[in-house]
């Protein structure tokens, strides 16, 4: 599909003839002003909601419950009669009694009728527009985005965060924005509302003078082909003078530098006489609204001719020595990650937490260079759940003022966009305070979910997905289990086959078959194994009764018999290590 509003690249600001020894800081005075103004009136709200973060969250609860108090939802959970609660205690109580805690599930029927073109179900209205992301069950979750929630979500606490890069580093907007999102637009719901990407909304909604600062047009991130779309995005990106860089989860940054040493005497000659690579996979009309972007560059090219004959292995901090910030994840199994690209980047680059952020909500942001994200009482509501307390039928609730500093919790979040008393189902960690109100940051998904480059692959869709494999192989299992392989961004899949004389190529097309059926129950996975974010799973055969020994040798380290229970999908190093010994 050609990339609309391809024109404003096609002017001076977009504009590939750039110099890497030196910052334009020129291009950097509108955006400091700007951001510095708009940015500025949004960080101090933070600071005034921070400071009483009891006081904010009740208003904030109040403030949702009225908003949705006519629509289908409000009405079946008595939103009026909570807000009748004279104080905020009896706010929260009349809130707990009135609506319990939700899964995606729970409310997926009255997504369902905002799908098909009903109004008012969970909020005033309909989305405009929908998020999708995997889910526990082949159909994706659909988030409902309202207008509401684009001006404030995803544009007042988008200019606080423009804002924060530049108190951090005020030269951040010299150079050039190299971005990595999605698609805004994937397709459409029943009714016409449009879904797609999280991150291409929110670099869909940044102000103008930001768009001009992006190195590669929009259109880039429809290239079906992962291989394509990295090329394009480092051709073009490698050519000019990056001083930012976002894109949330650091496998990309791994895969992108794996594309430079694939392919960079092919960067260097596109970008000498101004070309893009005949034999890349991309659509007709995507490559020609990028070669329009595109002229001979010959000096560019020389300087990067002169970074291979002097380095020989060429690194981010050779071709882009003036980079400000690289604005990734680091918490929680993304840290396996950073090690790969340790040493790449310009030393005195913020290389900085990109904050807990999902595409349900999003969450606080990262202020500074910790890990701790900053949490926004005046814009969500939140609750908590003690990480002890997690699997309990009737746990106890928290209110943010009530988190206690290194204790873990998991977190539950009403929006102004129909989710109430969501699970996360997320780990969290309390840090420091930001004023009064505490900060967190990531640990881990819970509730048999594993996550290595955001796949977010559920336990149950592994189990259906090995039964599919049986079906469609004809090749039964006794017992079987996955494990995460984090510094491999891979999965080990372990099988005992019920014909112990299956043989290993016989066992590799059954993962295959398990591969294949994860890429259809899970959106994400198919994603990050076609960009290449996850290789391959390898495969091992188990020796029969091997889950009989696992349980014995457990036992025998103190494990009890009647509560033995094991999850079929896990990251967990010493379990995996005790399957290892039972491997044929």
């Amino acid at each position: 599909m050609p990339c609309k509003g391809i024109t404003y690249f096609l002017s001076n600001d977009y504009n590939l003839n750039v110099k890497t020894n030196y910052m334009k800081t020129s291009n950097m005075i509108v955006p400091n002003l700007l951001l510095g103004m708009a940015g500025g009136i949004q960080y101090r709200a933070l600071l005034k909601a921070t400071k009483n973060p009891r006081k904010a969250s009740e208003n904030t609860l109040r403030e949702i419950l009225t908003y949705a108090k006519d629509t289908v939802y409000g009405k079946e959970h008595k939103f009026e009669y909570i807000l009748e609660a004279t104080n905020d205690t009896e706010l929260y109580k009349r809130y707990r009694e009135q609506v319990k805690p939700n899964e995606y599930e729970d409310l997926r029927p009255y997504v369902e009728r905002h799908k098909q073109g009903e109004s008012d179900i969970l909020f005033p209205g309909k989305p405009v527009l929908y998020a999708t992301t995997s889910g526990s069950t082949a159909e994706p979750k659909w988030i409902p985005i309202t207008e509401r929630y684009l001006k404030t979500i995803y544009g007042k606490m988008t200019k606080v965060w423009l804002y924060n890069f530049i108190q951090n580093r005020h030269k951040v907007f010299a150079g050039k924005i190299l971005s990595i999102v999605g698609k805004v637009i994937e397709g459409y719901a029943p009714d016409g509302t449009v879904y797609g990407s999280v991150s291409g909304v929110t670099q869909r909604d940044c102000p103008g003078f930001v768009k001009k600062l992006y190195s590669n047009p929009q259109c880039v991130y429809s290239i079906a082909d992962y291989t394509a779309r990295y090329y394009v995005l480092m051709r073009m990106g490698i050519e000019q003078d990056i001083t930012l860089i976002v894109t949330a989860n650091p496998s990309t940054i791994v895969e992108l530098q794996n594309n430079v040493n694939r392919y960079y005497d092919e960067y260097v000659n596109d970008i000498e006489h101004g070309t893009l690579k005949a034999d890349l996979n991309i659509d007709p009309e995507i490559r020609k609204e990028l070669e329009a972007c595109l002229k001979p560059n010959p000096k560019r090219a020389a300087e990067l001719r002169a970074l291979r004959a002097k380095y020989g292995n060429v690194l981010p901090k050779h071709y882009w020595p003036n980079l400000q910030i690289l604005n990734t994840w680091k918490c929680g199994n993304t840290k396996v990650y950073l090690d790969k690209f340790k040493d790449s980047f310009p030393k005195g680059m913020l290389h900085q937490e990109f904050g807990y952020f999902a595409s349900e909500c999003r969450f606080g942001l990262v202020m500074d260079d910790t890990l701790n994200s900053v949490m926004f009482p005046h814009m969500h509501y939140y609750e908590f759940v003690k990480e002890e307390d997690m699997d309990s039928p009737n746990p106890t609730f928290y209110q943010l003022h009530e988190l206690v500093e290194g204790q873990r919790y998991c977190p539950y979040v009403s929006t102004f966009a129909g989710l109430y008393r969501y699970n996360m189902n997320d780990l969290l960690e309390v840090g420091p305070n930001f004023k009064n109100t505490p900060t967190v940051h990531m640990i881990q998904k819970t509730h048999g979910i594993v996550t290595m480059t955001g796949e977010k692959l559920y336990e149950r869709q592994f189990i259906e997905a090995v039964h599919k494999a049986e079906d469609t192989t004809g090749m039964k299992t006794r017992f079987f289990i996955g494990f995460a392989e984090l510094p491999e961004s891979r999965y080990n899949f372990y099988y005992e086959f019920a014909d112990q004389e299956t043989t290993q190529e016989q066992a590799e097309k059954f993962t295959e078959a398990v591969d294949a059926a994860l890429k259809d129950s899970n959106m994400e996975y198919k994603a990050k194994r076609e960009s290449l974010r996850l290789k391959d799973a390898v495969t091992y055969r188990l020796q029969f009764e091997s889950f009989e020994h696992f349980k014995e040798e457990c036992i025998k380290e103190g494990a009890r018999d009647g509560q033995f229970k094991l999850n079929l999908l896990l990251q967990d190093e010493k379990r995996q290590a005790k399957f290892n010994k039972l491997v044929k």
